[in-house]
């Protein structure tokens, strides 16, 4: 073979692997090409579900208000009506009356003598917690805090020589409970021999309970708002 010859080859070689790297990247463009036109196509009929299955859902709340509406248009029976009472009751959204105690809880007015640790003449919340959970088991039927009504969600914790409740609200000494109930049970679940009236007064805690024939306890004023809880479906 002759350096023509050779030449030749080259220029033929190099022609041939030329056309095949075209047809090769035009091949490549055009299933990139088909791929994005199926991508949006696909884009496309998934926001036109997504769009029927929003129609679908408005109709459906739509219907659900008009039922509620409809169903709060009807008087409430007596029963339906007493219900509705012990529910409110229970969520604390309604004033309630009626006889029951007046508890007030208030520093040791002891004098801490060199040494003595002062934290044990003073409230804390714990000490609260004790009063709180003797009330309940005697039967009150409602509890508040310096004004604040009480809840089951209803947190007690120190933060210093203050208490804080119901998320927000700061209280310090004295602290009034006032629970509705049997005023007799209540007062003597509080003031019976080792109960938790005689242990705090052995440190000075200053402890009253009165009975009263009428006892007002507020309607809980922060909203209860839920933040991990849905409605089961």
């Amino acid at each position: 073979m002759n350096l023509k010859s050779a030449h030749l080859m080259l220029l033929m070689v190099g022609l041939i692997l030329g056309i095949l790297l075209a047809f090769q990247f035009r091949f490549t463009r055009e299933i990139q090409h088909t791929e994005s036109v199926q991508r949006v196509t696909e884009l496309s009929e998934q926001v036109n579900q997504m769009k029927e299955d929003r129609k679908s859902l408005q109709a459906e709340i739509d219907t659900l208000r008009n039922n509620l509406d409809r169903a709060a248009s009807v008087p409430l029976t007596d029963e339906l009506k007493e219900e509705l009472a012990k529910a409110k009751v229970l969520a604390g959204v309604s004033e309630l009356t009626g006889p029951g105690v007046e508890v007030t809880l208030n520093d040791s007015t002891i004098t801490i003598r060199p040494g003595e640790n002062p934290n044990l003449y003073v409230l804390h919340d714990e000490d609260l917690l004790r009063v709180l959970n003797e009330i309940k088991a005697a039967g009150a039927e409602a509890i508040s805090i310096n004004g604040q009504r009480l809840l089951a969600t209803t947190e007690v914790r120190c933060t210093g020589p203050t208490i804080v409740l119901n998320k927000n609200y700061r209280l310090a000494p004295p602290y009034v409970i006032s629970a509705i109930g049997n005023p007799d049970t209540l007062e003597k679940s509080l003031k019976m021999k080792g109960g938790v009236a005689e242990t705090l007064q052995f440190w000075g805690i200053q402890v009253s309970v009165k009975k009263l024939n009428q006892v007002k306890i507020p309607a809980y004023s922060p909203g209860i708002k839920y933040e991990y809880s849905l409605v089961a479906g």
